[in-house]
């Protein structure tokens, strides 16, 4: 049996008719492409999902305590991760797009890279490869699908300061990965010593942060927004109703999201209203949210607890993954904040739902 949990209903401030808007939308394909949002904090990139990683990527969430450079830290926020590379050894980080790329389409593609204050090694070459399947071996590696930066000067080092790798990828059709890191064919000859006079072993540390892809040209969408009163809400509308200045701390309930019975799993069916959220949040990307999720008191106070935050935490991973960047949060709290009473089934059918919260306005 289903279980609904609530709908999506954020109510604007009038009660007048409003035909079309034109909004300017650039959505970055990238999910979680500066790293900011992640299940717990953990040193493994795994964590900062969807993304994954070929051998051992590190994951940071914040500045090294021994770092002295001048631009210690993420480029942006919090999180950045860190590839290493060594005679024999190099690291990838990889994520499926948001989207496939279109055939013929052109992309700008752009990253952020800081050599780490210990490597006594340098790259002469760090890019990014699109696949339909992902980075498996060196012959996944094709020219005409990377974009790889070659650095001028010999190798990249830019006094241990962010510097910035971009280019434009017009796109086969079907790309629904992208792997970071070194493509070189034996990665050894693609290291610089920093210090000639310095013999035995090399190792070559980036930082990377602020990924993105983007079509090439801004794209305009013509959004329909339908403005109705509090009272006169039509469940079946194919248009986000959105109240203006939505302020901290506000809760919002999400309706129509379903779940398998007694489990996590988001159901088909709720996918067109999340999708109207990840629409929402990507035009408000400086909003902050915390995703909550409820129970009834059926059962126990463990296993509620633990439900309320694995269905709080798919939410949050399903809009990271359809391509919001806004810093987002996740938190369970079992049956303890019931909206009605649970003597009834209906009552209880109100307990179990997902709020989203605001933690920072846009503005």
């Amino acid at each position: 049996m289903k279980k609904h949990i609530l709908g999506l209903i954020i109510i604007f401030n009038t009660l007048f008719a409003f035909s079309q808007e034109v909004v300017e939308i650039q959505k970055n394909l990238v999910p979680n492409g500066s790293f900011e949002n992640y299940r717990k904090k953990s040193g493994s990139i795994r964590q900062a999902i969807p993304w994954t990683e070929i051998a051992s990527v590190d994951f940071y969430q914040a500045p090294l305590s021994n770092d002295t450079s001048s631009q210690k830290g993420a480029r942006t926020g919090s999180g950045y991760v860190g590839l290493r590379f060594q005679k024999k050894y190099k690291e990838f980080a990889q994520v499926k797009l948001a989207d496939a790329l279109r055939r013929g389409t052109v992309y700008h593609f752009e990253m952020y890279v800081r050599l780490a204050f210990w490597s006594n090694a340098s790259l002469k070459s760090f890019g990014a490869l699109f696949s339909k399947v992902g980075y498996k071996s060196q012959g996944d590696a094709v020219k005409s699908c990377i974009i790889d930066s070659v650095s001028k000067k010999g190798s990249f080092i830019n006094g241990y300061q962010w510097f910035r790798i971009s280019g434009k990828y017009q796109a086969d059709g079907g790309e629904k990965y992208l792997t970071i890191g070194n493509f070189a064919p034996v990665v050894k000859k693609d290291m610089v010593r920093l210090d000639k006079f310095k013999l035995g072993f090399k190792e070559a540390y980036y930082f990377i942060d602020d990924i993105s892809l983007i079509k090439a040209k801004e794209v305009v969408e013509k959004v329909k927004v339908e403005i109705v009163g509090s009272f006169n809400i039509n469940e079946e509308d194919s248009v986000l109703v959105v109240k203006k200045n939505i302020t901290v701390g506000e809760k919002v309930a999400l309706k129509n999201i379903f779940f398998e019975n007694g489990k996590s799993y988001i159901l088909p069916e709720s996918f067109s209203e999340l999708n109207k959220l990840a629409q929402y949040l990507i035009r408000n990307p400086k909003m902050e949210v915390q995703i909550n999720g409820h129970s009834d008191n059926a059962g126990s106070k463990s296993k509620n607890q633990k439900l309320s935050e694995q269905r709080s935490r798919e939410v949050f991973e399903y809009l990271i993954k359809k391509g919001v960047q806004n810093k987002m949060y996740f938190k369970g709290y079992g049956s303890a904040f019931p909206i009605a009473s649970n003597d009834t089934d209906e009552g209880k059918a109100k307990n179990r739902r997902v709020e989203f919260e605001i933690v920072k306005a846009a503005n």
